[in-house]
Parts: C-alpha cells; sequence; structure tokens
C-alpha cells in the first residue's frame, strides 16, 4: 500500500509527465471538429489549437464514390467552411467512415440499427478511412485519406446487444469505439491505430511540420 508521500509523488510526476511537450506550434491552429478524441490526439504531443466545429451539412456519398473519394470530400468541405469561420488560421479538417467493402458506414440511426451494424463486420474485416484536409493561413490546400484494415471477431449477439446498450455506440462511425469498450471485438488491425481512433496522427503530423506550422522542441 502506497503511503500519502508516494501517492504524492507518483500524483506530481503524472502531473510533470501531462505538461512534457514534443512539439511546439508555430502558426495559429484551428481543429475543425467537436471530437473531443481528435482534440486529445493533437494535444497528447503538445500542440495548442483552437476548436471550431464544422457548421455544414454532410450529404450522402454519390451513387459509386469510392470510400476514399467520399471521406476527402467530406474532410475537405468541413475545413473550408471552418477556414471562412476563422480567417488567418491554419484548419485541420476530419472525416472518418467505415467501410464494408464498398458500403460507407456512417454513424448508426438507432440502437437497432447499432446492432445490425455490428453484426455485419463481424468475422471479416472492414477498412476505416480517414480524409484528412489541411487548408493554411495562405489559403493552400492539401487533403488525402488514410486507410486502416480491421478484423472483428465472430461475436456472439448477446455481446453485441450488451455492448450497444451501454450507449458507446451510438454517435460511432460503424457503431464501435476501437479506444473504448469496443476494443473487444477487434480482433487485430493493420495500419495506423489513430487512424481508427478518429486522427492518422503521424501522417497529420507529418503535413504540420511540412506546412512548417509546427517543430519538435528543441530544434533550432
Amino acid at each position: 500500500m502506497f503511503n500519502e508521500f508516494e501517492t504524492c509523488s507518483i500524483r506530481q510526476a503524472r502531473d510533470n509527465i501531462s505538461k512534457m511537450k514534443i512539439y511546439e506550434t508555430l502558426k495559429a491552429l484551428t481543429l475543425g471538429s467537436g471530437s473531443p478524441r481528435r482534440s486529445e490526439l493533437l494535444g497528447s504531443v503538445g500542440l495548442e489549437f483552437n476548436i471550431t466545429p464544422a457548421t455544414c451539412d454532410e450529404p450522402p456519398a454519390k451513387r459509386g464514390q469510392l470510400p476514399e473519394d467520399y471521406a476527402i470530400e467530406m474532410a475537405m468541405m468541413k475545413a473550408r467552411n471552418v477556414a471562412n469561420l476563422c480567417p488567418g488560421t491554419l484548419v485541420i479538417g476530419a472525416d472518418t467512415i467505415v467501410a464494408r467493402d464498398l458500403d460507407i458506414l456512417g454513424k448508426p440511426r438507432n440502437r437497432k440499427d447499432a446492432i445490425e451494424m455490428i453484426k455485419s463486420l463481424c468475422g471479416r474485416s472492414h477498412k476505416v478511412i480517414t480524409g484528412c484536409a489541411l487548408i493554411s493561413d495562405n489559403g493552400d490546400e492539401i487533403s488525402y485519406a488514410v486507410t486502416t484494415d480491421v478484423e472483428f471477431i465472430n461475436c456472439d449477439e448477446f455481446a453485441i446487444r450488451a455492448y450497444v446498450a451501454t450507449g458507446e455506440p451510438d454517435d460511432k462511425a460503424g457503431a464501435y469505439a476501437i479506444q473504448g469498450q469496443g476494443a473487444f471485438l477487434v480482433k487485430g488491425i493493420c495500419g495506423s491505430y489513430t487512424n481508427v481512433v478518429g486522427l492518422p496522427l503521424a501522417r497529420v503530423m507529418e503535413s504540420l511540420i511540412s506546412l512548417k506550422a509546427i517543430s519538435p522542441i528543441g530544434t533550432e
């Protein structure tokens, strides 16, 4: 059992770690998303940014449109919307979808839809695709999609119903959260884990570095 001094020391060490930064922010950044998961990912490396969620509606995919193209289109639409609201900042827009073959799965309409969505993914692989769009303060645009293959276990329907009853799948593309209780569904992944969470952090960091918006701490 920890004594009071040891407990305080551990708490202080954790606080110090949370204050350590890996990158410093060189330009004003705006995350064009209200997703707490995307905010946490960017904040985990020490970036400083404002949050302004996009206010535009998301149209459904066009007939025959590839999932990757749709994800990029939605990310760019959101980024442009926020860029108009926040001039003079570098805007990061993102949109994450789940694709079962060429079928795009968005957020479930209700709990019944969530159950059916998860059942359709069990015992097979699907793709999680995040479209990313960055618009610099001078209007330059970068966009791309990052794809991660995810394989689900062949899950019992009672477990699926119990999971859906937690409410976690309600606002998640594909009706699950890999970083939450939904992790029990995932047999394995191939690709970026943070992409499945909602933002391909490594790729976004590379983009921000190329735009000279961030740099590692201590860089001359």
